[in-house]
């Protein structure tokens, strides 16, 4: 398959929106938070050379219309949508999955259920909080964030929210010399009108989900946990760090810290591609 093909697939209540590009065993790039399809534009070209690169906006963001916009949203379903993509695909072969953050977290559930499919699955940062020590601790977080939402409104929801996700609980501050790619920047109209979604529907569901750890603890050979270099004692850096040492595995890192694809995109690009060489 060459050149870029942009389509849609009707899934149970939603239709996706993707694109693919380049040609070989098919890689499939989940994206996490509101970037969708557009977060991995600046690696998709770097990883064609060597793979089928699929990636998409998940239901309900960018150009992945829901049928029915208040529609509640589960990991297993944003996984399903996953699985769809590979069948039509890659059909006949085990494919390749990128993940990051919640897009890691419908990756784990995608391997648990459908390992026969994948060839190996690469999670950056999965915020599966429920794996930790201190979940409760979590779990009062996503309260606060869902509480200050409704009544205050998005931004001090997002303030709530990013506070509680930095180390020890302080203040998360990009480092001083990194400069957003202007082509970032462009994205930030899409980012923001798909927020409320990502906060108000996304972030309660999917870091309240549980992980089936003994599933992926045998699995644990075709699964890579990673974490950035920037963002270690990070809330979305620990589940990463725990699951690995659990399983006996290495954490892959990253650079930059959770939005590395972002902040350090070509390195990034290129860790990808390490991490899918056996």
């Amino acid at each position: 398959m060459t050149g870029q093909v942009v389509s849609s697939l009707r899934v149970d209540g939603a239709t996706l929106h993707y694109q693919v590009r380049g040609e070989g065993p098919l890689l499939l790039l989940i994206p996490g938070g509101t970037g969708g399809a557009a977060s991995f534009d600046g690696v998709v070209e770097g990883l064609a050379a060597e793979y089928t690169v699929a990636t998409y906006d998940p239901r309900g963001m960018g150009r992945s219309a829901l049928d029915d916009s208040e529609a509640e949203q589960t990991v297993a379903q944003h996984a399903d949508d996953a699985f769809r993509l590979l069948e039509l695909l890659s059909p006949d072969e085990p494919a390749r999955v990128f993940g990051a953050s919640s897009g890691g977290i419908a990756a784990l559930h995608l391997l648990t259920v459908h390992s026969e499919r994948l060839e190996r699955v690469v999670v950056h940062e999965p915020p599966v909080v429920e794996v930790l020590p201190d979940a409760a601790e979590h779990r009062a977080l996503i309260a606060r964030v869902q509480a200050t939402f409704q009544s205050e409104g998005l931004m001090p929801a997002m303030a709530v929210f990013a506070a509680g996700l930095a180390k020890d609980g302080g203040v998360q501050e990009p480092p001083a010399e990194v400069e957003i790619p202007p082509e970032a920047a462009a994205r930030a109209e899409q980012t923001m009108a798909d927020l409320p979604y990502f906060v108000g529907r996304i972030v309660p569901s999917f870091m309240s989900y549980v992980p089936d750890i003994e599933r992926l603890e045998a699995l644990s050979d075709r699964l890579v946990l990673a974490g950035g270099e920037d963002s270690r004692g990070e809330l979305p850096y620990r589940p990463a760090s725990f699951l690995a040492e659990r399983f006996g595995t290495e954490l892959l890192h990253f650079p930059g810290g959770h939005v590395g694809l972002t902040t350090h995109t070509e390195a990034f690009g290129e860790q990808i591609r390490k991490a899918f060489r056996v």
